[in-house]
């Protein structure tokens, strides 16, 4: 059997998040959703559970961060060329979102990112086949 992971990130308005997340071209797993939660499918095997905070909170007796201010995680996704990062960006800021930083090209990779109406930061990498 395949391993999965599920990246679970607290938010604060879950129905804002879906929204969010399905202009940038996501699916949901219905059975997995209610007024607490939702998983989004990234891939395969990869799910990021939105959990409104309340939720959250009773997975860990930790203080969540304010992912506005302080960075819990930073979620990197592999996609599959320079051009469907841009345009994931792009939705991205379209649909709220912000691009903390400029985009990077180093040759062999690129880089560019957003960061979610929470403030969850989303790096997007394509590494040329060669370089990989």
């Amino acid at each position: 059997m395949a391993r999965q992971i599920y990246v679970n990130l607290p938010v604060k308005d879950l129905k804002r998040s879906v929204e969010f997340f399905t202009e940038l071209g996501f699916a949901f797993n219905p059975k997995f959703a209610d007024d607490n939660a939702t998983c989004m499918i990234v891939g395969d095997n990869i799910f990021v559970m939105l959990l409104v905070e309340s939720f959250f909170k009773t997975f860990t007796s930790k203080q969540i961060s304010d992912a506005s201010n302080s960075t819990e995680v930073l979620v990197c996704l592999a996609l599959e060329g320079r051009d469907k990062i841009d345009e994931m960006v792009g939705k991205a800021l379209a649909a709220g979102g912000a691009a903390p930083n400029r985009a990077k090209d180093y040759g062999f990779m690129y880089q560019h990112g957003f960061q979610d109406p929470d403030g969850h930061l989303w790096e997007l990498i394509y590494m040329e086949p060669k370089a990989a």
